[in-house]
């Protein structure tokens, strides 16, 4: 007996060491390239294009993030970016939340019907066009509100929590109704705080969408003033791109222009992807505690 348990034990440390270095070599793959961005962002684009920059800037610069901060419109994109960000993520975490409790009921009138129709939504879309038409019908494109009102809800993330309100015991819900609270306050007071998990998760979930997407704001909006972060930083890469070629293709080029016009566009990308990533990262630990505790703790007992 002894022996079998001691090659048990010993299987399962190598079982162990191979998880171990499976996670490393995933998290390497994950850190290292934002690591060599981070330093590419830092490091002098004349002293990047000899190559050789890693995981440490060799030669320290701010002039990349300068350029960057240098445009007027930044600042207002970065307000519009946090407004629509925090407004959106609330109003949406909020209301996919009723919605999903409101589907878990069973006493929902055509519950399934109206699942299925809410799915169906999810498998088939009416395509760039016809959204494009219904957004103009109802005055949100070149509008602040056309970032939030058409992604208050994902099928997705109802069906999410929707999942998550089925594993709390019904017989919490059927204490709350004895003690004579309503569908609000069980809502409010029991299912919500016994959802944190879940609701972090999409919370979390929506704040990246809103603070990445560049598409609504350029396919939406034409007032400069309106436009989100993602998509100023995406119009001034591409106006770098544009310059670039141009000078690539004219006659009697001044090659030292271009040579740093190309190392400044490089470097440029680098430090706006820094922009953009570090509050996702700087948010992201606070919210993570919640994904790994128990929804069921302190509740009753079956």
């Amino acid at each position: 007996m002894g022996n079998n348990y001691y090659q048990t034990s010993k299987g399962e440390k190598v079982f162990s060491y191979i998880n171990y270095f499976i996670i490393i070599a995933f998290c390497l793959t994950v850190i290292l390239p934002f690591i060599n961005i981070f330093a590419l962002s830092f490091n002098s684009g004349v002293d990047a294009q000899k190559g050789g920059v890693y995981f440490w800037p060799r030669e320290w610069t701010f002039d990349n993030f300068k350029e960057v901060f240098s445009q007027s419109s930044i600042l207002g994109g970065f307000y519009i970016s946090l407004f629509r960000t925090i407004l959106g993520t609330l109003i949406s975490v909020f209301l996919t939340a009723m919605a999903a409790y409101a589907l878990k009921s069973k006493t929902l009138p055509w519950r399934k019907q109206i699942t299925f129709f809410i799915f169906f939504t999810m498998l088939f879309s009416g395509g760039i066009v016809p959204y494009y038409m219904v957004l103009k019908e109802l005055q949100l494109t070149n509008s602040i509100w056309v970032y939030i009102i058409p992604s208050l809800y994902s099928v997705w993330n109802i069906i999410i929590m929707r999942t998550f309100f089925y594993q709390i015991p019904e017989s919490v819900e059927e204490a709350a109704k004895i003690d004579g609270c309503g569908d609000f306050a069980i809502f409010f007071k029991i299912i919500l705080p016994m959802s944190i998990p879940v609701v972090a998760a999409i919370g979390l979930f929506n704040a990246v969408g809103h603070w990445n997407d560049w598409f609504s704001g350029a396919f939406y909006v034409r007032d400069q003033s309106l436009k989100p972060l993602s998509t100023l930083l995406q119009e001034m890469l591409t106006r770098q791109e544009a310059l670039q070629n141009a000078l690539l293709r004219s006659s009697g080029t001044n090659y030292d222009l271009v040579d740093k016009v190309l190392i400044t566009g490089e470097s440029l990308k680098m430090a706006t992807i820094v922009i953009v990533v570090t509050p996702i990262i700087l948010v992201y630990p606070l919210l993570q505690k919640h994904f790994i505790k128990g929804v069921n703790i302190g509740s009753v007992k079956e």
